[in-house]
């Protein structure tokens, strides 16, 4: 049934759960679901494709969980998402031109910088704040370099929309934390679409997980909406720290 032994499946479901979890609220929860995929004895290709599976349905859930209470309407971002999605599909297909050892290199310092500045900034709570850029310009700038990022890397995708949405278009953490899911399902679709073609993804198990995942961003999403910016901004510092530690790691591993 599964690609893997059951006993894996199952761990790969509740992996799964976690990160959908996870990253409902502060964005990371590749960085839960694709080293899961490695242990499991999936490919690199295979653990980035059914990653976008799964994290598509997760990112959706959590989308429809703020839209039903009020905090995004999705059709306002539809010309975002479009924009997140073609640059999704495009970071996808560059991916193999871009050297993994150097974004190993940069992108730790950049998470890092990510949580001390969630962590430090004073400030930073639901209330909205003045805008830095108008939001065609954010469409045009932001959207396609974070959602490209998605496409052909990845961790950290959910926190530098979150960032660019409070710094950048002047939200509260709440509310930039449910305009960031449409855009992250979008870049998930739009780089799946690309991997769909390869034969990469583990279907059966990508499934299971992707229900999973629908439960975790619910249950995260209705978490976030109850305790607002009091909960977001520490797990963003954690989630944001954790991925740093691990591709730091990783870069030293390699």
């Amino acid at each position: 049934m599964f690609e893997v032994a059951t006993e894996v499946a199952l761990l790969l479901i509740l992996a799964a759960f976690v990160a959908g979890l996870v990253d409902s609220i502060a964005g990371g929860g590749g960085l839960v679901t694709v080293p899961a995929l490695l242990l499991a004895g999936a490919s690199p290709v295979e653990a980035l494709a059914t990653n976008k599976l799964q994290g598509s349905f997760g990112a959706g859930a959590a989308l429809v969980a703020y839209a039903r209470a009020g905090h995004v309407r999705p059709r306002d971002q539809l010309g975002m998402a479009a924009i997140s999605a073609m640059a999704g599909a495009g970071g996808a297909l560059v991916a193999h031109l871009v050297p993994v050892e150097v974004l190993r290199i940069v992108m730790p310092v950049v998470l890092i910088g990510v949580a001390l500045f969630f962590a430090l900034k004073p400030g930073l709570s639901d209330d909205a704040n003045a805008a830095r850029i108008s939001p065609p310009v954010f469409a045009a700038t932001l959207v396609p370099l974070v959602a490209g990022y998605d496409g052909f890397f990845g961790p950290g995708t959910g926190s530098f929309f979150m960032m660019g949405f409070v710094l950048l278009a002047g939200y509260g953490v709440l509310k930039a934390t449910a305009h960031t899911k449409m855009l992250n399902f979008a870049s998930n679709v739009g780089s799946l679409l690309v991997f769909i073609p390869t034969g990469a993804t583990w279907w059966a198990v990508g499934l299971a997980m992707a229900a999973a995942q629908v439960a975790g961003a619910s249950l995260g999403a209705r978490l976030a909406m109850r305790i607002g910016a009091g909960l977001i901004k520490p797990l963003l510092v954690v989630t944001s720290t954790a991925m740093a530690l691990r591709l730091l790691w990783q870069a030293v591993q390699g």
